[in-house]
Parts: structure tokens; sequence; C-alpha cells
């Protein structure tokens, strides 16, 4: 028996055909000897089985038999070619089937029919099983990004072995295999038969026909080790306690120390010696001994001083004499300014607000929409039950029960089912024409399958309720219905026909996979039977330059969003977004927060009326009153707020809602504080004797003027500084900030004070509105208000006291020695979810992103235009197959994607080019054309004159080149995918790859894969950060490898760079803009209070512990570092010079004693006018803000709002004045020489002498 095994066959040639497969037929049964190959099939053996072509070439095949053999390994050559060890060793086992002269030895037929063999044993040797499977386990379907043996097993490749790997090759249910073969395992002789044992090749080893070793992509022992990611670097430390902490904490007891020492050491000196600054103006009465020891600086400052006064006397003096002329100039400029209104855009696309033109992502945008086009827009929903029912699915034919989530109930599932549906039906109307889903949704093989795009679990299922009921059973037993059809599909998402008793298709309509991770959600690892929701997207084309059809898509979404709101079903919890959706929520935002602006700017509009009014007695209410000109005072700052937004829309700088609810709550700081100022200084004043009332306005006008130039000057100057950052929404900001500032205080020292002028004439003896009534003569007594009161004669004594104002220092620099410990501490970002309104639907929606996705964001790896990939060394360069480098795009992504928790890329790269190399071998069936006409053939057409487009020869088996290479690829391009043919190209690569005109040449190209899930800010952050730094080392490792030099632009894009990418330089960003404004302020202040360095740093110091304090309010309330806190500390750092600049200037010019009663006296004057002005008017305001529906108002605008005008206030009116009492500018004796000058032989130089 042993001999006559050795010498027969088992079958040879094909007889009838197979009723279930009739395209397939039995083998005849023929126990004879080997019978030599007609000459017919000489090609076809050297091209399937060239071990057998020596010789006589006896065997026991024919030509049908190897015809069908080919037309059987279609799909795993196209998978597995990739890897020549791997392809070759399935080949062996199938050639040693099929054709091998000692089949008896291996093979045993235990079925027949008539002449017809219907099932044979196939004996293999476990060595050989094993090392076939080795050779093939790691081999990659690029255009799916997964595991080829996930569409080659039957199941998912990590549940793939060499046993059922061959089980299922050899199973009637895979679709191929026409008769029952049962592989029996061993490597000894069972039953006396020799198993089959031929010779295997390591996925490492090369084959003799000069084939190379398998790449690393598809062989894992071909690579080095298995990239680690770095550590993380360990948390800065001191003691086991954060480093910035104890740094801080030391920091200040040392200080506390020195402070309490040197006012110890100062009393104990005071006490001993009786000694004041002023010595000069105590031992001299003579007002020219004062100027002998004047510096220069001095002299300068006081000429510079003395010229300001000078221009603004004379200047409030003829606003006083002509009001009328000032206040029609004032109104027609402001009129003509604010005529560019009529050319106003808002921009609301949120890539225009917070990505600058010329950054690195929105070029890269730019780059990927004008080769590929825009990426598409994005319908989605998320959807979970209420229901908590889990049931448990017991396979029929054995296995382990399976438990399933109640989100894949069959009810919930037909359930949800109607719900896609019924979008799919969708109708909108764009300009009187209906749009419906298929004029605007992806449709991959268009035109050929024009069914949209779905990523849904029912896709699995054709969207079709009778296929989700099908089922396979009787009246018993159920063998196989959507359970077994999911678990299917989930493992091999792509396989046309499952290996289930069902055999229906995985790959959805539109004739593409639906990757379980894209569709799933809130499963545990890879079980995805767990899935606790289930997404369903729907890709919708974008359009760049097409305002029609983006029209249409727009429409369509907004009926979108309108059905979601009203669909209802108990039984699911449905969030759900449109494209569109973000920026619609932000405008509904808008909407609804105008009614809380208008209360808010409205409260301060009514204490400002009420507040400017100094009252002396009951019966000159009406008169004392000065609501019109609080009233005229708020136009002002109105106007001057359209009057820069009108300027900068002449030169076509486009609005924000920044600049819109910002700048007027940022001029209305200023422009207010200036207001009580200019009004409390005259209301305070008493007229000199034979002065005018012109002349008294001039000269109070000559007095604050400089110091009201010194603050708008100095913020103009910041926030123009401020417009050199490269975030858009800053620079806007900056601009529209820095010249409605600037218009502000020309208006107020030109129109306000005519309006002044008027107001006081008005004053003398007649009604506040009702002007034309006088008010009857009678005593008159003139007070000072009760705030400045409270001020000059309470508060200021108070916080100057000997013991008081060492706790005030001590307390402060306790607060900022906090604040610089947290400033790192700050997080950086914006949660999407502090956007939308407190009622949106977009917050669900968020929410369950954060909780169910499992996969990011798709990421495109781009090669600019210029690379040749008809050259065998730049096509290495990319590629990820064999001969390719080991350090190749596609290589280095998929090493990156080993480390996925690091690097955050999810999965291999799907790769065109390697694809294309499969589809163009000669070996396959995917490449063809006719002979008769040169067009395209596909795979599934049957004719004769289709031939392959490369011949069997040992060149046409390498990789095409030169214009073979160009002369297939728009062929591979334009190929669907089919059962015969799973490598064509339409679906996958269509807009992967940027042809030139007539097809000459290839331009830009990218290779997709996807992010890993991202969850918040800081993750996206990291996942853009990490796919530059591979984008670079990709680049760095080309340009160090002897094959490539010189590599073209190459470029990294997913969706949400533009938004994200801000934040990798925004710490630089915000310490560049603050320190620049920090720098104008200094400068400005230098120049305008008469070149005194000291009174500068002073304030700059003041200003800067504000802003550090901000840092430290945002980490306690949990505002995030982002472009609106960033306008935020840029404003705060201009209305901080409101809370200091006018009280160092005060006391910079103060004649008094010492430093204590000069700060005193400035406190007195300026701190109640400071509060009264803007501290008052913002405090109201802001706290109507707490009411908004808008989370980004409570957070960025209440929160922070809040914050700058409590620590400006407290800063200014509290710290200041201490930190001149102690280190204040020494008094400027050139400036109290000409006081002295000035008021001899007058009542102020008995003032001065005092």
């Amino acid at each position: 028996m042993t001999k006559l095994r050795v010498s027969h066959c088992v079958w040879y040639g094909e007889c009838s055909e197979i009723e279930k497969h009739p395209d397939k037929k039995y083998n005849c049964n023929y126990t004879g000897p080997p019978i030599p190959l007609p000459s017919e099939g000489y090609d076809l053996l050297t091209e399937l089985c060239p071990g057998y072509d020596y010789g006589n070439r006896e065997l026991c095949c024919n030509v049908d038999q190897l015809k069908t053999l080919k037309s059987s390994l279609q799909l795993p050559l196209q998978f597995l070619s990739r890897c020549p060890a791997c392809f070759f060793n399935l080949m062996n086992l199938f050639c040693e089937l099929t054709c091998s002269p000692h089949q008896s030895q291996f093979m045993n037929g235990t079925k027949f029919n008539e002449t017809n063999v219907v099932e044979v044993q196939y004996y293999i040797g476990k060595t050989f099983a094993n090392a076939m499977y080795n050779a093939c386990q790691d081999v990659e379907a690029p255009s799916s990004n997964m595991k080829a043996l996930s569409i080659l097993c039957g199941k998912d490749a990590k549940y793939c072995n060499a046993t059922n790997w061959i089980q299922y090759l050899f199973d009637v249910s895979n679709g191929q295999t026409p008769f029952p073969i049962i592989p029996i395992f061993s490597d000894v002789p069972v039953s006396g038969y020799t198993p089959m044992n031929n010779k295997t090749y390591n996925c490492t080893e090369g084959l003799e026909d000069g084939s190379g070793p398998c790449s690393c992509q598809d062989c894992a022992k071909a690579c080095g080790p298995k990239p680690v990611p770095p550590p993380l670097p360990p948390p800065w430390k001191i003691f086991g306690l954060d480093a910035m902490t104890v740094i801080m904490w030391i920091s200040y007891m040392a200080f506390l120390l020195i402070f309490i020492g040197a006012v110890l050491g100062a009393w104990c000196y005071r006490r001993s010696t009786v000694m004041s600054e002023y010595g000069p103006i105590l031992e001299s009465n003579n007002p020219l001994s004062l100027n002998i020891n004047a510096s220069c600086c001095e002299t300068c400052g006081e000429r510079f001083e003395n010229a300001l006064r000078t221009v603004f006397s004379s200047w409030g003096s003829f606003c006083v004499r002509h009001p009328f002329l000032v206040i029609w100039c004032s109104l027609i400029l402001v009129a003509a300014s604010c005529g560019g209104l009529v050319h106003m855009r808002l921009t609301t696309d949120p890539v225009e607000l917070w990505s600058s033109p010329t950054s690195q992502a929105r070029q890269e945008k730019d780059y990927f929409d004008s080769h590929f086009g825009p990426f598409f827009r994005t319908v989605q929903l998320i959807i979970t039950t209420p229901l908590n029912d889990t049931f448990i699915y017991s396979p029929y034919f054995g296995g382990s029960d399976v438990p399933f989530g109640a989100i894949l109930d069959k009810g919930i599932l037909h359930q949800i089912l109607d719900l896609q549906l019924a979008i799919e039906g969708i109708v909108a109307t764009y300009e009187g024409k209906n749009v419906t889903l298929k004029d605007i949704c992806v449709a991959p093989l268009a035109p050929y399958n024009n069914n949209c795009t779905i990523l849904s679990v029912l896709n699995y299922f054709q969207n079709s309720h009778a296929v989700l009921d099908h089922s396979i059973g009787d009246d018993f037993y159920v063998y196989a219905d959507f359970h077994s059809h999911f678990l299917y599909c989930v493992s091999a998402p792509a396989s046309l026909n499952d290996t289930t008793l069902l055999h229906d298709p995985c790959l959805g309509t539109f004739g593409g996979p639906v990757f379980p991770w894209l569709a799933l959600g809130g499963y545990d690892e890879f079980n995805y039977n767990n899935a606790t929701a289930l997404v369903i997207t729907f890709p919708l084309n974008n359009y760049l330059n097409d305002s029609v059809r983006l029209g249409k898509a727009l429409e369509w979404e907004k009926e979108f969003i309108k059905f979601m709101k009203n669909f209802n079903n108990p039984n699911l919890t449905i969030a759900f977004s449109a494209e569109r959706s973000v920026e619609d929520e932000i405008d509904r935002e808008s909407d609804s927060d105008i009614s809380t602006i208008l209360i808010s700017y409205a409260i301060m509009f009514i204490y400002i009326s009420l507040a400017l009014g100094h009252i002396h007695s009951f019966r000159r209410v009406l008169v004392d009153s000065k609501i019109s000109l609080g009233i005229a005072g708020i136009l002002i700052v109105l106007s001057s707020v359209c009057a820069s937004l009108g300027i900068f829309s002449y030169a076509g700088v486009p609005l924000t809602l920044i600049v819109i609810e910002v700048i007027p709550f940022l001029v209305l700081a200023v422009g207010v504080d200036n207001i009580f100022i200019i009004v409390q200084t005259y209301q305070r004043d008493e007229r000199i004797h034979q002065e005018e009332l012109h002349q008294q306005i001039g000269r109070i006008l000559g007095e604050i003027a400089p110091s009201l130039l010194l603050s708008s000057f100095s913020e103009t100057v910041a926030f123009f500084l401020g417009a050199l950052s490269n975030m858009p929404a800053v620079r806007t900001f900056s601009l529209f900030a820095g010249l409605a500032v600037f218009i502000d205080f020309l208006l107020q020292i030109s129109c306000f004070v005519s309006l002044l002028g008027l107001d006081a004439k008005r004053q003398e003896n007649r009604f506040d509105i009702i002007c034309c009534a006088k008010l009857p003569e009678g005593p008159e007594t003139k007070t000072d208000g009760l705030l400045f009161r409270f001020f000059k004669k309470v508060y200021a004594p108070f916080i100057l006291k000997e013991w008081v104002r060492p706790i005030i220092v001590a307390v402060f620099v306790g607060i900022l020695s906090f604040s610089i410990a947290v400033v790192n501490k700050v997080e950086v970002g914006l949660d999407q979810k502090l956007s939308m309104p407190d009622d949106s639907y977009m917050l669900d929606y968020f929410r369950n992103l954060s909780e169910y996705l499992h996969t990011g964001a798709p990421v495109y790896f781009v090669v600019d235009d210029g690379l040749n990939y008809s050259s065998p060394n730049d096509q290495n360069i990319v590629c990820g197959g064999v001969g390719c480098n080991n350090n190749s795009l596609v290589q280095q992504v998929y090493e990156a994607s080993l480390i996925s928790n690091y690097s955050t890329i999810a999965f291999t790269p799907s790769s065109w080019l390697d694809d294309y190399f499969d589809w163009v071998k000669p070996q396959s069936t995917c490449c063809r054309y006719y002979n008769t006409t040169g067009a395209f053939c596909n795979a599934s057409v049957v004719d004769p004159s289709c031939v392959r487009c490369r011949p069997m020869t040992p060149s046409g088996k390498q990789r095409p080149e030169g214009k073979d290479f160009m002369h297939f690829l728009p062929m591979f391009l334009a190929d669907n995918p089919n059962p015969k043919c799973g490598k064509g190209g339409h679906a996958a690569y269509a807009t992967a790859v940027d042809l030139y005109p007539n097809n000459t040449a290839i331009g830009a190209t990218y290779f997709m894969t996807y992010h890993t899930i991202l969850r918040d800010s800081p993750d996206f952050i990291h996942g853009l950060k990490m796919a530059r730094n591979l984008a670079d080392n990709i680049i760095t490792r080309q340009q160090l490898s002897m094959f490539f030099t010189n590599i073209h632009v190459f470029l990294v894009y997913s969706v949400f760079y533009v938004f994200y990418e801000q934040y990798l330089t925004i710490a630089y960003d915000t310490a560049l803009n603050l320190s620049v404004s920090l720098a104008a302020i200094f400068v400005v202040t230098t120049v305008l209070l008469g070149f005194d360095l000291w009174s500068a740093v002073i304030v700059c110091i003041t200003i800067a512990m504000i802003l550090v304090n901000m840092f430290g309010v945002m980490w306690l309330w949990n505002i995030s570092l982002n472009a609106v806190s960033l306008v935020n500390l840029v404003m705060s750092c201009g209305i901080s010079v409101e809370f200091c600049s006018h009280i160092v200037r005060a006391f910079s010019i103060s004649v008094k004693k010492n430093r204590v009663e000069r700060a005193e006296e400035a406190l007195a004057h300026m701190g109640s006018s400071v509060f009264s002005g803007i501290t008052l008017t913002k405090f109201g305001g802001i706290l109507i803000l707490a009411l908004s529906k808008s989370q980004i108002f409570q957070v960025f605008y209440f929160r922070m709002y809040l914050a700058i005008v409590l620590l400006g206030a407290t800063h200014g009116l509290i710290f200041l004045p201490v930190l001149l009492s102690y280190i204040g500018p020494s008094v400027n004796k050139a400036k109290v020489f000409a006081a002295n000058q000035n008021y001899v032989g007058t009542e102020r130089e008995r003032l001065l002498n005092y």
C-alpha cells in the first residue's frame, strides 16, 4: 500500500459542476500515475508552482485545474504576495494539494460521487503549518490599516493561528473552496500517510528566484528591537514637594526676614534722627535755591511737563470758548469714521479666528485642501440606550458564550436602522430645489456605485431590515443569525462573504469596509460585543470655492439638526452633531448674550450718569446732577469704539466676536475713568480770583491731561505692539483696541471738555436735562464729595499708618509668591464644551465623544510634489513592502503605531504605493487591459481579449518603473474592489494621489492613518506635537540615509491641527505679548513723567504683579490659557495702567514733605476718582455677566473681568500707595522750584510753604 501511494494520484482533471458553486467543478477521481502536463499549461505552472517546472512535468493536475487554482487564490495572492516567503509557502501548500505527483502519500479521498472526488483528507506537517503561519502573520493590508489575515482567516488576526487559518482556507464556507478538504496536522506518519512537510522560508529569508526578504512592516522578525517610548520626565520636586512651591515659600520667608529687618532698622534710625527728604524746602524760603541742585533729567522733565501743561491749557481754553465748533468737528470726524461700518465683515469661521494665515498648520491645511480637496464635512450620531439588559449568545457550533450589550439587541438595532433610513430620506430645499443626502454625501465608487458612505454597524447588514433578520436554523436551533454575522464582520470588515451559514457580505453598501473602532463605542480592548454605544457617521463632501454646493450641504445639515431635535424614542439616547453645529451654536450663544451684555452696559451707564454729579444740597439736586454730561460721556466712549471699527472696516480688516464683546468693555473702563478724573477734578477746584471759566477748565486740563495722555498713550502703544502677535484673535483685538482707546482720549480732551464747559455754564443756575428751567437764587455752600472725604480723612491715612504698611506689603508679596508658584500649572487649551451655551445639544455630543469613542481623527502624511515615484530609489523612500528602506515613511509611521500610547498614531498607514505594487503584479488578475483597445479591463470581466498588464518574466515580476509605472497607475486609481480583486484603488485612494494633467506625472500624495482617541485639549496638543515630531524624524532619518539626500516638502495634517497649533507656542506668545506691552508702558511712562525712570519702574512692577496674580486666579478658578484668556490678559495690562499711572503721576508732582504724605495726597485726590470711575463702574456691570447662559462668558469674561477689576483696584489703591511711601521717587527739585515761582504772591504759596 505504501509503495502504491508513492506513485499514484488521488485525482486528475475536472468533472461535474458543483451545485452550490456553478462556476466551479469537482476534480475527477483518478488513482493512476501522474500524467505529463500539456504544453499550453507550462506558463501557468511556472507562474503558480515553479517547483514542478522540470523534466516532462508529470503531475496529478491538468491545465483546467491550474486555472481553477489561480482563480481561487487571487485574494490571498493580492494580500500576501507583499511578503514573498509567505506567499511561496502558501503556494507550496496548494500546489502540493492540487498537482503533486506524490498525492497519495499525504492525501486520502474519503467521499466520492460517481467520478467526482467530493471530500479529501490532507495530511499536513505541523512544522510546515506553523512555519507558513509565522511567515504570514504580520503581513499588512495597507488600504484597510489591518493585518491581511483578518481578511483571509475568517476572524480577527489576533485570534488566528496556524491550525484555524488552514482550516478556514479549506472550508467551503469561505466562498472559494469548491468541496470539503479536511486538514490533519501531524509531524509523524498517521494511518500510513506521511504528512506534507516541504521546505519553507522564513519571512526574513530571500527566495531562490531573487525575491528579497519581507519588510519589517510585514515581518516582525525582520525589524530591530521594538521602539520604546522615552520615559516621562519626572515631576520637578524638592523634599518630595512641588519645586516651585518650595522655592517660592523659601523666597517669601527670606523676603519677610529682610523686609522686617529693614523696616525695624529704618524705624530705629528715624527715632534717633528726624530727617526729611525735603531738606531744602524746610531750610530755605528762597525758591531760587531749590533749582541749584536739580539734575539735567529733572530740569528736562520739568520743561517737558511745563510744555504739556501749556499746550493742554491752551487747548482746553479753546474748547470751552468754541464749544460748538469743536463738537461739530468731532461729530463730522466720528461720522466719517463710522461710515466704514457699511463695509464691516464679521468673521465667525473658527479657522480664520484662531489660525494665522502664515502659521504652519494653516499652510498645511491650505496645501492639503488645494491638492486633495478639503477634509469632508461630518454628520455624526452617538447612540446609547437607557436599557441595561445584557444577553448571552451561545454559538451553535461550539465555543464560549458571548455577552452582548443592550445596544446590540436586535430590536434596538431595528429601531436605529429606522432612524438611519429616516436620516437618509431627509430632504432640504436650497434655492427652490430639493437637496437629498445623495446629492452631497461622499460616494467613493461613484459613478459605478452611488451609495453614500455611512460608517455604521448596520452597514454590516447592508442597511437592510431583511438582512438583519436573516437567520439559518430549524424548528429547534438557530445555526447562524445577526450575532454570528456581527462577530465575523468586526473581525473581517472587508469580507465579501462571512464564514457562517448566512454567507452575507460585511463590506458596506458604499463599497468600503466599516471598521468596528469607528462604528462602536464603549467597549473594552477588542471585545466589540461589549459595546455600549453605536456611532453612525455620514461623511459629506466639502467644497473650497463652490458656494452653491456648499450651500446645499449647509441646508441639508440644517434640516438634519431640526429633524434630530424633534426625534424622540424612549429606547434611544442620541447625541448628534453636524459640521455646522459649532458655528451655529456660537452664533446662537452670541445672540442670547446680547440681552445680558445690554443689561450690563445699562447698569454701568446708569451708574455713570448718577455718580458724576456732586450734589451740594437737596435744593440743587436737579442742578448739580450731571446726567446729561454722563450720557454725553458714554456716547463719546461708544463713538470712539464705532470710529475704530469703521476705520479698520475701511481698511478691510474683519471684525470678530471677541472685538465686539471685549472692546466696548475696555474702552468704557478707560473712558469712564478719564471722565471721572476730569469732572471730579473740576468739581474740587476753586476758581482763582479774576479767572474766567475757560481759563479755569484750561488750567485743570493742563494739570490732568498729561496724566490722561500717560494712561491712554501707554495703552495704545501697548495694544498696537500686541498686534504683532501671530494669533489672529489677539492681533485683531489689539488693533481695534489701540485705536479705540486713542480716539477716546482725543474726543475726551476736545468734545467732552467743550461739553463740560457748556454744562458748567448751565450749572450756574439751570436744571440738568431741563435746561430751560432756572433755579431761584439762594444761598450756596460748596462741600467736598463724600467719597473724596472718605479717602482723604479715613482711608488714605489708615493704609499709610506705620503698622499697616508692612502688613500690606507682606500680604501682597505673599499673594505674588503664591501666583508665581502656580504659573506653570495653569492649563493650556480651550475645552470645546465651554464655547457652547448651557442648553446646547452639543454638550451631550462632546461628553459622549470623550466617553465612548475609541479612535481619533484621521491623520495624513503628505509628500510634496517632486518625488519621482517611477524611480526605485524614490519608491523605497516611501513604501513599506519588500525592498523598501527600513527608514521609509510607511515603515516609520508603522513603528510609531507600535507605541501608540506615546506617539498617538493608532494604526499602520494605508499605502497606495504598496497596494499598487500588489495590484500590478503579473500573478494577479487585477491589472489587465483589452489587447484590442488598450483600455483597462476589470478583474470581474470574463473576456479572452483581456490580457495581463505585465509579462510573467523576472523583470515583469519586479516593481513597475519608468513609463510602466505611470501607464498603469490611473487604471489602479479607477479600479473598484471586487471579489476577484480586492486591491482596486478607487475606493481607498482616489483622492490620495494628485496626478498631473494627462497623467504625465505624480504630484503630491498622502498616506493616511488615525490618531488614537484624543479626549481633551492636552490630548489634542500632545497629538499634534507627536505627529510633527514623527514627521521631523522621518525627514531627519531620510536625510541621514545613504539612499536619499534631498527630500521634498513633507508635512503631516489632521483637521484639528489649525485649532490647536496656537497652544504649542502660547506660553511663549503670552510672555512675549505681555513683555512687549510692559516695555511699551515703561517707555511711554518714562517720557510722559518727565524722564522719571524710577516712577516708570514702579508702574511696571505693579502692573507685572497684577498680571502674575491674574495667573494665580486662573489656576484657582480653572481658567485655561488660550487665545480668549490671552486677549483678556493683554486687556488687563491696559486697564492696569488706569489703576496705577494716575496715582504715580499724582505722587511724582506732589510737593508734600515726605513720601508718606505725598502718597496720602495722591491716594486721596486720584484714588477716589479711580475708585468711583473704573472700579465701581465695572463692578456693577461685571456681576451681570454671571447670569449669562454662555459658559465662555461665565469663565472667560465674568471670572476674568472680575479678577482684573479686583486685582487692579487692590494693587492700585492699596499696594501701590504703600510701595510709593517706601520706595517712591524723590521730589523733582526743578518741578518744586517751578511751582514756587508759579504761585509766588498767590494763595497757593501759603499752601506750598505749609
